[in-house]
């Protein structure tokens, strides 16, 4: 699927919240034109209520990870292609089932929930990590993005945990 919008506000970018959808993060979030969820939602069925309060704060383009298994997450999409401003956004769950050949900008993944902001052969490669339930000992991060006509540039933020 393809979608274009034009914003001088930042894109926020959140994954992996696993059925926990933090206080912190919405906080964060604030301000955003747009929010992309890059996967792993979460497997129950009330877990549909996460893009639900993504969306109070601003429009929400999602995909499926590999826990968006129930009946609601069907519709997401596996992939999708977004134009912010001239910059092309291909958003995937798996880096590893991303089109090498997909003609974009920046990659926008999760599922690792490692923190990624990396430039690799002129495009960036951006993992916001994982916003939900703790994984291992890796932080507890998500993601903002800034596209203008200059430049293409982004953030990973550590959610304040008390």
């Amino acid at each position: 699927m393809t979608s274009s919008i034009t914003t001088e506000l930042p894109i926020g970018v959140i994954s992996d919240t696993h059925g926990l959808l933090r206080p912190e993060a919405l906080t964060m979030l604030e301000g955003c034109e747009l929010i992309l969820h890059l996967g792993d939602v979460g497997s129950r069925d009330e877990d549909a209520a996460i893009l639900e309060r993504l969306a109070e704060l601003a429009p929400v383009v999602a995909v499926r990870g590999n826990i968006d298994t129930a009946a609601w997450a069907e519709a997401l999409p596996l992939t999708w292609n977004l134009t912010v401003n001239g910059w092309r956004l291909h958003l995937v769950h798996i880096l590893q089932e991303f089109d090498p050949a997909t003609s974009c900008d920046v990659v926008l993944h999760g599922h690792s929930h490692k923190p990624r902001h990396e430039w690799q052969g002129g495009r960036l490669l951006f993992n916001p990590g994982a916003a939900g339930k703790r994984r291992f000992r890796l932080p507890i991060t998500l993601g903002k993005l800034w596209a203008d006509e200059r430049s293409l540039r982004g953030a990973i933020l550590h959610l304040p945990l008390g």
